[in-house]
């Protein structure tokens, strides 16, 4: 009997150094910490592997951190535990680690998709948020080492960054071999460097309406050339795995910090290295975090969360006050009906956070 379908993320939290605006668990790149990641990723996957087993596997990811730190060997081992790798298989990358030569090993190994962290095309934007790469040299070595499927990410409402210079980061980003982007607007977040120099950034970020206009250049400027807009901030040959997330795919994250959703249950492994091998070493589910929400919430963030896809909803259950909700909200401009379908208007895609608080409970 073929199970539902299931993906799998393994977080890799090794980094060079921490961005300043990164307030995920990263850690030093050091042989003895990958020594015990992949030690705990061992063990974590026998104790996964009837719940895996239950599933057809159709995605797997390597987030991070930087999941191009870890060493091949690691990576090939993982590889060589999933049944097929006739799936969609995504590796995060910095663009500085990738020399043609490593790309190639990637793409033997089995990786079929780069997600590459380009953030800006801009040299003085990228020092302002403490990154140093060639993006688009990066870009190009991995369309030599056999990549048809590579994605970038692009960051606005950064520091000194005005509409054109985002504009022509656009510009240049079009013109590369890639084939989907996502878009994020700078975020200051607690226990960031940033966060302690919170006015000081703030005051020479983008105001409300600039950033505005960012995000809509971007979607005329990223369709204009073919990278379709397919959920709110994705754009081009959609991810068969990040789409999981929109849709409510059950999903098993392995590693410290990993996060999993299975049967609308949400789970959270322990944020520290030492703590999680040690409690996978002991036949311990290495859980922080559980949070299972009642049925009808349950019901009402999904639907929320379907909406960031654009194609929009019509299988869901939608309970009688979620309807005059729904009504509200198309009346408002926010939503459209076609066909039997929601989705989304223009208004409602610049405006999703006042869509999401209206509908979730």
């Amino acid at each position: 009997m073929i199970g539902k379908p299931l993906s799998l993320y393994f977080h890799i939290p090794f980094c060079t150094k921490k961005c300043p605006y990164c307030n995920f668990y990263v850690l030093p790149n050091k042989p003895i910490f990958q020594e015990k990641l992949i030690d705990g990723l061992r063990q974590e996957w026998k104790q996964l592997t009837p719940l895996i087993e239950k599933g057809t596997l159709v995605s797997l990811y390597f987030g991070g951190g930087t999941p191009s730190l870890f060493d091949l060997k690691y990576l090939q081992e993982i590889l060589s535990w999933i049944p097929s790798q006739e799936i969609e298989i995504t590796l995060e990358a910095n663009p500085e680690d990738l020399s043609l030569e490593k790309a190639k090993a990637l793409r033997a190994a089995g990786i079929n998709r780069l997600s590459l962290g380009v953030q800006s095309l801009d040299d003085e934007l990228l020092k302002k948020i403490g990154r140093n790469h060639s993006a688009s040299q990066a870009i190009n070595r991995c369309e030599k080492a056999g990549f048809e499927n590579l994605s970038i990410d692009l960051m606005y409402d950064l520091p000194g960054q005005t509409l054109s210079t985002w504009e022509k980061t656009i510009q240049t980003a079009v013109k590369l071999p890639i084939t989907h982007v996502s878009l994020y607007n700078l975020t200051i977040e607690p226990h960031t460097s940033f966060y302690r120099s919170q006015k000081a950034i703030e005051s020479q970020m983008p105001g409300d309406e600039t950033s505005l206009q960012m995000y809509i250049r971007a979607q005329e400027m990223l369709q204009s050339h073919g990278l379709t807009q397919y959920e709110i901030s994705a754009f081009g040959t959609p991810s068969l795995h990040n789409s999981g997330y929109w849709s409510g795919r059950n999903f098993l994250g392995l590693g410290p910090s990993a996060f999993s959703f299975w049967e609308g249950t949400r789970k959270r492994n322990i944020c520290h290295l030492n703590r999680y091998q040690k409690m996978v070493a002991s036949g311990l589910r290495p859980i922080d975090f559980t949070e299972t929400l009642p049925p009808l919430a349950q019901e009402r963030e999904k639907l929320a969360i379907n909406l960031r896809l654009l194609k929009g909803v019509s299988d869901l259950p939608i309970d009688r006050e979620c309807l005059k909700i729904i009504d509200s909200l198309i009346a408002d401009g926010f939503l459209k009906k076609n066909a039997g379908s929601i989705s989304l208007t223009q208004k409602g895609i610049l405006f999703y956070d006042t869509v999401a608080s209206e509908i979730i409970l």
